[in-house]
């Protein structure tokens, strides 16, 4: 069976998240998404592992479900004419949503002289495991019940530690890694190498999540990081941004799902896990180098012209991923490692959707066009990845087509993002765009 995975998300107990980052909500737009497997997020909250004791329950795979959990997801009525396009297939888990343990968590501490601040994915079998883990970071000292991603003052070694004494089957995963501020390879707060970082637990951190800033050609610039496996997740903080970016797996007559996927990444089975899905990476909000204060944004090649100072305020710029990327880098851009596992660069539909008819993403117009997709196309990402152009004629507005074809082939226009500043991935010009505005008055 084929399944879409996104083990990095959020709850609504972490701060800057939607207030509607429930359980059932999430359930929910995962199956408008096409998402099988959603983490859970924040497992080391305690209100939030309440919801999921009391919510979830084991599916009989290795991993969680709701309860009371319904086929299909709420669909508007299709009126005469219309046609529901179905399922090529893509997608053979069926609509069940099943829950793996994960949960975040933000380390800031100091080591060889610099303060560090990274944040890791953790991954757990059961409750029993998490509580484990819960109990140990009390014990030192950590506050659980401030936020949904915790801020601990222990190192990413230490809670590694405490999270593998919990149980051998628990998987760390360093999270976004190559942001600035909050990850492994960060150019404010990072390191050079996982070695450094986890230093005699590194044999045991054999993936990391490339993040928003960058994709898997950039990471596979480093040959370090061949034998590592590169994950991809939305880290949403709205239901909404579920399955941004996300990881397809081939899984076949699986008893337990957890460990079938704690194997396929250990192992970097390539067999299995067949590609990520991902952000262009330049839409990513630090992919540039750049000063959000003085609407600064630069490229690498700028940034050494400059020699790293804002030509406005004269402060050193916050350095981005690509950058950072290009520091590290022991391979020219294009090279390939022999054992990689390929991707597919997306935009989300309601993006596409709100480009092609000029107006905001949240407007009732692309709102409803969206469920009316979902509904005749099943998910946003059997639309995205799967249906032919001839099928979505049928249900949509050419102009939508044309995006979509668009977002496949990768012919957009594209403004890096820089300095916490999302970048603008734009599928049509402004020319395109007034074009079409004159052609609907007529």
């Amino acid at each position: 069976m084929l399944y879409i995975a996104d083990f990095h998300i959020h709850s609504k107990y972490s701060r800057a998240t939607s207030r509607s980052l429930d359980l059932e909500n999430i359930d929910l737009w995962c199956r408008k998404k096409g998402i099988n497997i959603c983490g859970t997020g924040d497992f080391t909250h305690p209100k939030w592992l309440s919801e999921i004791k009391e919510k979830l329950v084991e599916a009989g795979n290795g991993l969680l479900a709701l309860k009371n959990q319904e086929e299909k997801i709420p669909q508007p009525p299709l009126t005469r004419g219309q046609e529901k396009i179905p399922s090529t297939s893509f997608i053979k888990g069926g609509n069940m949503v099943y829950f793996i343990l994960t949960t975040e968590i933000s380390c800031i501490y100091k080591q060889g002289g610099k303060t560090r601040r990274i944040h890791l994915i953790l991954f757990a079998p059961t409750i029993e495991v998490v509580e484990k883990i819960n109990q140990e970071l009390e014990k030192r000292g950590c506050n659980l019940k401030s936020d949904g991603r915790p801020i601990v003052g222990l190192s990413a070694k230490e809670v590694a530690k405490i999270v593998f004494a919990a149980s051998p089957d628990c998987m760390v995963i360093p999270a976004h890694a190559w942001t600035p501020w909050f990850s492994v390879f960060g150019s404010k707060s990072g390191f050079d190498t996982i070695e450094e970082c986890f230093e005699e637990l590194a044999p045991q951190i054999f993936a990391i999540e490339t993040g928003l800033s960058s994709d898997p050609a950039m990471n596979w610039r480093l040959s370090k990081l061949d034998k590592i496996t590169l994950i991809s997740n939305s880290d949403a903080h709205s239901p909404e941004n579920l399955g941004r970016e996300a990881n397809v797996l081939e899984i076949v007559d699986s008893k337990n799902l957890y460990q079938d996927i704690v194997r396929i990444l250990k192992e970097k089975d390539n067999k299995q896990f067949l590609y990520t899905i991902e952000f262009f990476p330049e839409e990513g909000k630090y992919h540039f180098d750049g000063h959000a204060t003085c609407k600064i944004s630069l490229s690498p090649e700028e940034t050494k012209k400059n020699k790293g100072i804002c030509p406005t305020c004269r402060k050193p710029l916050v350095i981005g991923v690509l950058n950072r990327v290009e520091e590290l880098a022991d391979r020219p851009e294009g090279e390939q490692p022999a054992n990689l596992i390929p991707y597919k660069s997306l935009v989300p539909l309601r993006e596409i959707i709100a480009e092609a008819m000029d107006q905001g993403r949240a407007t009732k117009r692309v709102v409803a066009e969206y469920d009316k997709l979902i509904a005749r196309g099943e998910s946003e990402f059997n639309i995205l990845l799967n249906l032919d152009y001839e099928d979505l004629k049928k249900i949509t507005l050419s102009e939508i087509v044309e995006g979509i074809k668009r977002v496949r082939e990768g012919k957009l226009i594209i403004a890096p993002g820089y300095d916490g500043v999302y970048g603008t991935v734009k599928i049509f010009s402004e020319q395109e765009k007034k074009k079409n505005r004159q052609e609907r008055l007529l």
